[in-house]
């Protein structure tokens, strides 16, 4: 089995790039259309959650470092 994961947004500093939801494999991570952020962006968020498998590639390809992935074991 896979490992699993969640990962966490620091929402009010994205920028709404969308270079985490270009990396994510399990296309976990989706830009938030419906809610703006105190800087004026939509910001990125976990839609699906539960698929998350703590890869990690959103963290690391993030230029604000606003997020954080947690493994679950």
């Amino acid at each position: 089995m896979m490992a699993k994961g969640r990962v966490e947004f620091e929402s009010d500093r994205c920028k709404g790039c969308g270079l985490c939801v270009t990396v994510c494999p399990k296309n976990v991570i989706e830009i938030d259309i419906d809610t703006i952020n105190k800087k004026g962006y939509a910001p990125a968020m976990a839609k699906r959650p539960e698929d998350c498998i703590a890869c990690q590639n959103c963290a690391i390809t993030c230029p604000d470092s606003i997020i954080t992935v947690y493994k679950i074991s």
